[in-house]
């Protein structure tokens, strides 16, 4: 009899289901040490044994370097006796509105001075009649990017005028002209 248990003994233990119960009882004791090893636990950490406070690996006292923090964008530079950023885009804009009812070559005359050559390129052949708005309606907004380039935001009756103003010989000159319909 003794000989017939041992016989099945080592049989069940040979078959898969003998390997899978052998395996979970190697794994269980690992487990078990190594709670023993760990010493004791506190019930109130639950499963998890993350500290409670925040791991601070950078000084609080130098700055937030994040991506969407950025320093403020430095003053726009003007050259003395030259117009502003926001009075040359609020000379443009009165030249660009004065645009219906005068011939194509005299409304770009009145904006060449106040031009880049790159603009005054992309407006030969642009017919006045065109121009969306009329007057003004509100303060000219200026979004300074650097010290040499700003864009202006021009609130008119009908819309927004935007305008890319650059400066780098200090003379704030328009070098884009967008309409925003409202």
């Amino acid at each position: 009899m003794r000989r017939a248990l041992e016989f099945l003994f080592t049989r069940a233990l040979r078959s898969r289901l003998g390997v899978a119960v052998v395996i979970a009882v190697l794994v269980f004791g690992v487990i078990g040490a190594a709670r023993l090893v760990s010493g004791p636990v506190d019930p109130s950490t639950g499963l998890s044994n993350r500290p409670r406070e925040p791991i601070s690996t950078v000084d609080p006292e130098a700055g937030d370097d994040g991506v969407l923090s950025s320093p403020a964008p430095p003053r726009p530079k003007t050259r003395p006796g030259e117009l502003s950023p926001e009075q040359a885009a609020s000379r443009f804009t009165t030249a660009w509105l004065a645009g219906p009812g005068s011939s194509g070559d005299d409304w770009q005359a009145r904006l060449r001075p106040m031009s880049t050559p790159a603009l005054t390129e992309k407006l030969t052949g642009a017919d006045p009649e065109s121009v969306p708005a009329r007057r003004v309606t509100g303060q000219v907004t200026l979004r300074p990017r650097t010290e040499s380039f700003v864009e202006v935001l021009v609130p008119l009756d009908n819309g927004r005028l935007r305008l890319e103003l650059v400066a780098p010989d200090g003379r704030w000159l328009v070098d884009a002209v967008d309409w925003e319909r409202q």
